[in-house]
């Protein structure tokens, strides 16, 4: 049995089961692979593209966290990629600066926006749950 296969099963059963209950969290993914399986587990998702030396994504994590527990936002999958580590999922919205948004419904890209305003955040989660 590999055993980060597992880690990831278990991981990927437990976010889902939080999601459905109405729980937020934000997420870190650490590899391309487990941002796959995330944006194929879940209908909405949301992604913070940051990187360690990026101050304007430091400080806007305390947002994002903030959002992520909002109840207006329920069923909702926020996640945290590291844009340097993961060329997979930066190739997949297309992320040109930093902080970078993308709004994923049922896997298709439906928006993104390089942005470290809240209001421009909060308005591509209110039009992603219209979808």
């Amino acid at each position: 049995m590999n055993l980060s296969n597992y880690s990831l099963t278990v991981w990927n059963d437990y976010f889902c089961a939080s999601l459905k209950k109405g729980k937020h969290m934000s997420v870190i993914i650490s590899t391309d692979q487990d941002f796959k399986d995330t944006l194929a587990a879940n209908g909405k998702v949301i992604v913070k593209y940051y990187a360690d030396w990026c101050g304007s994504c430091k400080l806007f994590s305390p947002k994002y966290k903030r959002l992520a527990n909002d109840e207006r936002f329920n069923g909702v999958a926020f996640l945290d990629v590291n844009a340097e580590e993961n060329e997979g999922a930066r190739k997949m919205a297309g992320v040109d600066n930093l902080p970078f948004f993308a709004t994923f419904n049922n896997g298709e890209l439906v928006e993104s926006s390089a942005s470290s305003k809240e209001d421009v955040v909060v308005k591509m989660i209110e039009n992603l749950m219209t979808k």
